[in-house]
């Protein structure tokens, strides 16, 4: 049975970089040295894994004989999904040990953002906290877009109330804070309506 390749299933980085793309380029025979990539915490620790699991897989197969190669590839084949999936956060419920991928998570409360007109997330991660009674939860930070056609306090109201939502009712996690950051403006719609350097008068010539 053939193996999966390792890069065929991709996974967005909580930076919004695909982790193939990253991959793809620290593969490269002569990396090119990409300012983001090189800064990026999430980036670097993608290029880290990769760097992990190439290190293991050699060891395996220096090891294994040849028959079990296969269980070799297949297990780390597993472990690469393993990295994609980033930590797992708990899930609010007392009876159960139910737990959700970070990855899984920054996808529907990034939706979540976009929901408010006006609004594009950028990236969205997600740390485990803990309230003094051993109760487990989350913080979430957010980076958005945002545009000033509306106060922006306003906006930004929103984002974290459509965020907390999500993450509590949609997805059942503990939130501790929704921290929201705009690190850039949408640019200004154009105007709506037939065009002209002048307002528009109906039955005006």
């Amino acid at each position: 049975m053939a193996v999966d390749d390792p890069l065929a299933r991709d996974e967005e980085l909580t930076c919004g970089r695909l982790l193939s793309q990253v991959w793809d380029q620290a593969l490269q025979p002569s990396p090119v040295q990409d300012p983001h990539t090189t800064t990026c915490p999430f980036c670097r620790e993608a290029v880290a894994s990769l760097a992990t699991l190439k290190a293991a897989t050699r060891a395996l197969r220096g090891r294994a004989p040849a028959r079990l190669q296969a269980l070799t590839d297949r297990v780390m084949t597993v472990v690469n999904a393993e990295v994609r999936l980033g930590r797992l956060l708990p899930l609010a419920d007392p009876d159960r040990d139910l737990r959700i991928a970070e990855s899984a998570a920054a996808k529907v409360l990034r939706r979540a953002a976009d929901d408010i007109p006006g609004v594009k997330a950028a990236t969205c991660r997600l740390t485990p906290a803990e309230d003094d009674d051993g109760t487990k939860r989350v913080a979430v930070t957010l980076t958005v877009v945002a545009g000033l056609d509306r106060p922006l306090p306003n906006r930004i109201d929103e984002v974290r109330r459509s965020v907390l939502y999500a993450a509590e009712r949609t997805i059942g996690l503990r939130v501790a804070a929704v921290d929201v950051t705009v690190t850039d403006l949408l640019d200004p719609s154009p105007p709506t309506g037939p065009t002209g350097s002048g307002p528009h008068t109906p039955g005006g010539t």
